[in-house]
């Protein structure tokens, strides 16, 4: 700690006294090079100081929307039975013709089964949700 101490009551201040300072913005045309080089490492610390400030409060502001988003899209189903608990159905595998195909995008009208709601639901998010298709292929023998 006594590093940490000594640099700030005594190596920093120095370091200010000594940059080259003008008293007026004019004399900022005045300086040589050299004066310039000692004022560099200053002036890009002040810079990237306020850089990281200026996106913290930026970054602050657009927080919140992004946790919406986020919470927004943590959901599933949107609209399908929300009044319960949980969303499951029963099939009777005796009920099944030939083929059925099941919503995996909740956002059928005709849930649980698809009516192709996906596609826009896959434009729209850049998803790549389709149905699940069901086949029995025994049934198509068993009618001829």
């Amino acid at each position: 700690m006594d590093v940490v101490h000594y640099f700030f009551t005594k190596q920093l201040p120095k370091y200010f006294l000594n940059l080259p300072l003008p008293k007026t913005f004019a004399g900022f045309t005045e300086l040589s090079t050299k004066e310039w080089m000692d004022l560099l490492p200053f002036f890009g610390f002040i810079v990237l100081f306020l850089m990281l400030l200026i996106s913290q409060l930026f970054d602050s502001k657009q927080a919140p929307a992004a946790d919406k988003a986020e919470e927004k899209e943590a959901k599933v189903n949107p609209s399908i039975d929300k009044e319960k608990e949980k969303v499951a159905h029963t099939f009777d595998i005796e009920d099944l013709g030939k083929k059925t195909v099941l919503c995996r995008c909740w956002r059928s009208k005709k849930f649980p089964y698809c009516d192709g709601s996906h596609k826009a639901h896959n434009n729209e998010t850049g998803d790549n949700v389709g149905p699940v298709i069901i086949t029995c292929p025994a049934r198509d023998e068993a009618s001829k």
